[in-house]
């Protein structure tokens, strides 16, 4: 895939497991990717706005670091998390193994290519992909409320808005304040 990189620019990220297995199907699998993506934005100095971790398929808001190229953090998060992801699936005796290794022997847990990928260009945008990504776990009929979904930055963006402590549970990856002027915060009540 081509990525058109735009200075400073916001980018929602989606990308899926292969065959859409659900290799994330599993709360330890899930955990797993968190430190990951945890490592990842520490390394690039990524901005995460939002996120979701769901069975088959990541969701991420975030805008690169001025001279890191986004395909270069995003490579390195899929490597961490495929080693990682792997390593706990050997452990685990995990079924999906035998299904993520391809015919010459090589496993893939990421589908190929890029996944979807596209820049955010205005605030009514970044609003409708942070509710997208907060809601998939409830539309997936997963869990009720999105802050019920310990995989995303729903509780998070929840903390904020109620001006609570923030979360900072083993699966609590940090997001920064939506793009524009902070105290415009209440423009983003329900949003999760």
């Amino acid at each position: 895939m081509k990525r058109r990189e735009v200075p400073g620019g916001i980018r929602f990220i989606t990308f899926s497991c292969e065959h859409r297995l659900p290799v994330l199907g599993t709360a330890e699998a899930r955990d797993t990717f968190v430190g990951s993506l945890r490592g990842a934005k520490e390394r690039f100095g990524f901005e995460l706005f939002a996120w979701v971790l769901m069975p088959e398929h990541v969701h991420l808001l975030v805008r690169p670091d001025n001279g890191t190229l986004l395909g270069r953090a995003l490579l390195s998060l899929k490597l961490s998390a495929t080693q990682r992801l792997l390593s706990y699936m050997r452990i685990a005796r995990d079924p999906l193994l035998a299904r993520v290794i391809r015919p010459d022997g090589v496993p893939r847990i990421w589908q190929k290519g890029g996944g979807f990928d596209r820049n955010v260009r205005h605030n009514a945008e970044f609003q409708r992909e942070v509710r997208y990504i907060h809601q998939n776990p409830v539309v997936a009929e997963l869990v009720a409320r999105p802050t019920d979904w310990e995989w995303s930055s729903a509780r998070w963006w929840t903390a904020r808005q109620q001006g609570g402590e923030l979360p900072t549970g083993r699966n609590d990856v940090p997001c920064e304040w939506p793009p524009g002027d902070p105290r415009a915060w209440a423009m983003w009540q329900g949003y999760v």
